[in-house]
């Protein structure tokens, strides 16, 4: 019966992050969920609560792929900031539906609260003590503050996708290049954080 479970929570999440990524959380049916999950929608309540259950639980899995698949790194003798962030780039290349999620939790949560808000927040902090750290240590430029940095870092890894029609009226034929991009944000990261002489 666990394995039964397991399987039916798998498939749920399948379905819902296509669900979600494509309508939202107001837009979202659960009916479709089911249908697309090949279950009954009564197994959305039992596993999730309800809708925002299932969306929390959704955002809380692809982010937790996210940080699996791409570790911060910070600049050790092999990889640079720059790195991390092409890595960031090219996740958000071959999975689109983590910004689709992301841009629907903001337009549609009330009240700037955001699903799993203290788990990501603690995720957030551990990457930005991190980056601190390397900025204490001369590894990475001092300025500016390692919050600020990983903010525009992960910002600029992933505007390039979230709004690829402002790419192309700003730069032309490189907003059709993806390796030219990639390797444009390598050098502006590195360029941005790399540590003066002292």
């Amino acid at each position: 019966m666990a394995r039964d479970s397991a399987a039916t929570k798998k498939a749920l999440l399948e379905a819902a992050v296509c669900e979600f990524a494509e309508f939202g959380l107001a837009g979202a049916r659960v009916d479709r969920v089911a249908r697309r999950a090949g279950v009954n929608k009564e197994r959305i309540y039992s596993h999730f609560g309800d809708k925002g259950g299932l969306f929390a639980e959704v955002l809380r899995v692809e982010l937790a792929r996210l940080a699996a698949a791409v570790p911060l790194s910070v600049p050790d003798g092999t990889r640079s900031l720059g790195d991390y962030a092409a890595d960031v780039f090219d996740y958000h290349r071959t999975h689109p539906h983590l910004l689709r999620l992301l841009h629907w939790e903001a337009l549609e949560a009330s009240g700037g609260t955001a699903a799993n808000d203290e788990e990501r927040q603690r995720g957030y902090s551990e990457k930005v003590a991190a980056l601190r750290e390397a900025q204490r240590t001369g590894r990475l430029a001092e300025s500016p503050d390692g919050a600020l940095l990983l903010y525009a870092v992960v910002a600029l890894a992933a505007w390039w996708h979230a709004v690829p029609q402002v790419a192309r009226m700003m730069l032309g034929p490189l907003a059709d290049d993806p390796r030219a991009q990639r390797d444009g944000l390598v050098h502006l990261v590195d360029r941005l954080t790399k540590p003066t002489n002292r």
